[in-house]
C-alpha cells in the first residue's frame, strides 16, 4: 500500500511539474506577442534634457541682463502670459517689455533651487498644446530700483515649437510682493 501511495504521489508530482511547463510556455508566448505588438504612445513622456539646459541658460541670461541672449530662444510669434491674465504677443513686444523691465525697474534678479522637468505631450489631456513643454520652478529674488527686495517661488511653463524655439510662456507668480517692492 505504501508503494502504491508513493507511486501515486510521485506521479501526481511529475504530472504537476510537466503540466506547469506548457502553462509557462503559453505565458511566454503571450508575453512575447505583447512585446512584439507596437506600443501605444503614452499621453506624455519625458523629453530631452536639452530643454532643461535652455531653461537654465535663459535664467542665467536674464540674471546677467542679457535680454537679447535670453530672447534668442524665442520664436517670432511667441506669446508670454501671466496667471493674472496679462500677456504679450510677439518676440518684439516681449523683448521691449523685458529690456525696459530689466533696465528701468529691476536692479538685479537671481534664480536659485531651480527645478526643470521637460515633458513631451503626445496626446493633449485638456487644452494644452501637444509637443515639448518645459516645466520650471525657481526661487526668484529681485532687487528693484526702489531699493526694495522681493523673493518668491515662481512656476514657469515653456512650450517649444518644431524648431525648438519657445512659442508660449505661462508664468505663475504672486504680484503682491512685486507691487510692494516696486512702489516708491
Amino acid at each position: 500500500m505504501k508503494k502504491l501511495l508513493s507511486l501515486a504521489f510521485i506521479s501526481s508530482l511529475l504530472f504537476a511539474c510537466t503540466n506547469s511547463k506548457p502553462a509557462d510556455t503559453a505565458a511566454t508566448t503571450s508575453d512575447s506577442a505583447v512585446a512584439a505588438a507596437p506600443a501605444k504612445p503614452q499621453p506624455a513622456e519625458f523629453a530631452d534634457s536639452k530643454y532643461a539646459d535652455i531653461g537654465r541658460k535663459g535664467n542665467a541670461a536674464l540674471s546677467s541682463g542679457d535680454i537679447d541672449g535670453w530672447m534668442s530662444n524665442f520664436a517670432d510669434n511667441a506669446v508670454y502670459a501671466w496667471n493674472n491674465g496679462d500677456s504679450l504677443a510677439g518676440k518684439a513686444a516681449i523683448t521691449t517689455y523685458w529690456k525696459k523691465r530689466r533696465g528701468e525697474v529691476i536692479d538685479s534678479i537671481s534664480f536659485r533651487d531651480e527645478i526643470f522637468l521637460p515633458i513631451k505631450v503626445n496626446q493633449p489631456q485638456s487644452v494644452e498644446q501637444p509637443g515639448v513643454w518645459l516645466l520650471g520652478w525657481a526661487r526668484v529674488s529681485a532687487k528693484y530700483k526702489t531699493g526694495k527686495k522681493m523673493s518668491q517661488w515662481i512656476h514657469t511653463l515653456l512650450h517649444f515649437d518644431a524648431n525648438d524655439k519657445i512659442d508660449r510662456v505661462l508664468q505663475f507668480l504672486d504680484r503682491a510682493p512685486i507691487n510692494a517692492a516696486t512702489k516708491k
